[in-house]
């Protein structure tokens, strides 16, 4: 029996489901039920029945899967798999711009731990913060804890005052505009489809910028051949899975999370045998990020 056929037989003995984000590797999105970005896999992982959860991701989306999923096992294949910039903003300066702002709402990214969110008003992904920033009734934003992304809300709403703190994505944030350029130079009819959590100078070189997913779609449903792709190399998979006679071309510095390449299928086979690595979050924080997450999937509908 190889892994897969293991893995397969024992997620359908214990009613188990495996969630996996597009930036793990390609062998553990082929064995994966649901695959996407993080708006995608909070919807999925809301609506779900099964009594397992195995989250092929880093940490916060662990804690996503707890918070939306109170009374389920959810297990995670690698608990070290974390992200930096879930982590890259201070209560102090939540508190602080709390106390220098009216009418603020504190808008939190989903690549955040679980306490941060408990800080919040309401949870974002790249996928949907222009459209909830834009639904929100305050004019005063702070958007933690990344900047890069933040930046792009404020340029699609220029009717607020977007508020940012330093936090930002190593990955996306190395992504070289040298290196986009001498793509560009190599593949002239290629468009450029950008992550907003690229910097700003890689972003302004972008035919298209959004999310994973909308990454994924615009390339999918646009007749162009050539495509060059500014967002973590797992993103290749989905596209050429989806697009089989296209090319998609990105930096020579690869962009690789290696948090997300942690994720194994020796390591999910291991959690669905001994349901080992079992994702919590602390109590005093759950009840407050909860609604950050309940809300994101109000405003976002």
């Amino acid at each position: 029996m190889t892994i897969q056929e293991e893995i397969k037989k024992l997620k359908e003995d214990k009613q188990a489901v495996i969630l996996a984000h597009y930036y793990v590797r390609p062998e553990v999105q082929e064995i994966a039920d649901y695959i996407g970005d993080s708006f995608y896999l909070s919807k999925i992982a809301e609506k779900l029945e099964n009594p397992i959860i195995v989250y092929c991701g880093v940490s916060f989306m662990g804690e996503s899967g707890c918070l939306l999923n109170p009374n389920k096992k959810v297990l995670m294949p690698d608990l070290k798999a974390d992200c930096p910039m879930a982590h890259m903003v201070l209560k102090e300066e939540v508190d602080a711009a709390r106390s220098t702002y009216d009418d603020l709402a504190v808008v939190c990214y989903i690549n955040s731990t679980a306490e941060i969110k408990s800080w919040s008003d309401v949870c974002v992904t790249s996928a949907n913060a222009v459209k909830i920033v834009k639904n929100l009734p305050n004019k005063n934003i702070l958007f933690i804890p990344d900047k890069n992304l933040g930046r792009f809300v404020a340029a699609q709403v220029p009717e607020k005052n977007v508020i940012l703190v330093k936090g930002y994505c190593p990955i996306h944030e190395n992504i070289l505009a040298e290196e986009i350029r001498e793509l560009k130079a190599l593949h002239p009819e290629a468009e450029v489809l950008v992550h907003p959590e690229c910097c700003e100078e890689v972003t302004a070189m972008a035919d298209y910028l959004g999310s994973t997913s909308g990454i994924i779609d615009y390339a999918t449903a646009s007749e162009k051949k050539e495509w060059i792709i500014g967002t973590e190399m797992g993103v290749r998979y989905e596209l050429e899975k989806r697009n089989p006679d296209k090319h998609f071309y990105f930096p020579k510095t690869e962009p690789v999370c290696g948090d997300m390449k942690q994720i194994t299928l020796e390591k999910i086979l291991h959690v669905l045998k001994t349901e080992e690595n079992q994702a919590s979050v602390v109590a005093e924080n759950s009840a407050a990020a909860r609604k950050t997450l309940d809300r994101m999937l109000e405003l976002a509908k």
